[in-house]
């Protein structure tokens, strides 16, 4: 009995690491400003002032060299589009305020521009990802850089990440 217990405790711990080692880790990313699944008020998309919402990051795993923010939209009609890449941000980062970049290295979005670009759906209901990523190192890669740069240097290096995600739709 007891050799069972310890070898589903030893299963149980190896499959927790390989979790984390395949950047399976769960940490929180939330905002005041709207709910999981919610509508993002329109002050933080093109129809308003377009400024970023404010973000609060837990659960940071101990350990973590840095943190990358990536917001995305899948509902595109090109494909994914990325409003905001942010990388290097310090582990200890537990909030972003609003309207206001991270201390990190700003990326260029597929607005073609550095910094926060809001929803801005063409037409529908679109879907908005707001992920944070814990790395076991910081990145070796300048501002500027695009989404598939930022995702080749992240590649093998998440050890932990969480989403929060919202919706807007414009009303013309």
């Amino acid at each position: 009995m007891q050799k069972a217990i310890i070898a589903g405790a030893f299963a149980i711990a190896v499959a927790t690491i390989a979790s984390f080692a395949a950047g399976g880790g769960k940490m929180k990313i939330t905002s005041s400003a709207f709910q999981e699944g919610a509508t993002i008020p329109s002050k933080f998309t093109c129809d308003g002032a377009d400024a970023s919402p404010p973000l609060q990051i837990a659960d940071i795993p101990s350990g973590a060299k840095s943190l990358a923010l990536i917001v995305d939209d899948p509902d595109a009609p090109s494909g994914l589009f990325t409003h905001w890449m942010v990388w290097n941000l310090s582990p200890q980062t537990s909030t972003v305020a609003e309207g206001r970049a991270p201390k990190g290295v700003q990326g260029t979005n597929d607005f073609d521009k550095s910094g926060y670009g809001g929803p801005c759906p063409p037409s529908g209901t679109h879907r908005y990802y707001f992920k944070i990523f814990v790395l076991d190192r910081e990145l070796d890669l300048s501002s500027g850089a695009k989404r598939a740069q930022l995702d080749a240097a992240m590649k093998g290096h998440v050890v932990a990440q969480g989403e929060l995600m919202g919706r807007y739709s414009r009303h013309k």
